[in-house]
C-alpha cells in the first residue's frame, strides 16, 4: 500500500463522513434556525423552547434517514474490504 492508496482512503472516508452526517446536520440547523427565529418574533426566551424540537426533529430525522446511513456505510466498508483483500 503506497501514500496513494492511504490518502485515498482518507479522502473517501472523509466523504462518507460527510455524506452520513449531512442530513442529521441539516435538519438541526434548520429547526435550530426556525426556533431561533420563532423566539425572536414572539419575544419567548424559554431555554428548553430550544432542545425539545431540535431533539425531536433530530430523532424523526434519524429514523427516516437511517435505511440511506446505513447502506452508505455498508458500501463504503464493502469498498474498503475489497481493497484490502486485492492488496492495496
Amino acid at each position: 500500500m503506497n501514500e496513494f492508496a492511504v490518502l485515498e482512503i482518507g479522502r473517501e472516508a472523509t466523504w462518507m463522513l460527510l455524506l452520513i452526517s449531512a442530513p442529521l446536520l441539516v435538519v438541526g440547523t434548520v429547526v435550530g434556525i426556525t426556533v431561533a427565529l420563532l423566539q425572536a418574533l414572539t419575544t419567548i426566551q424559554e431555554t428548553t423552547l430550544t432542545f425539545v424540537p431540535k431533539i425531536v426533529a433530530m430523532l424523526a430525522a434519524m429514523v427516516l434517514f437511517l435505511p440511506f446511513m446505513t447502506t452508505t456505510l455498508i458500501e463504503f466498508t464493502q469498498r474498503l474490504f475489497d481493497r484490502i483483500v486485492a492488496g492495496g
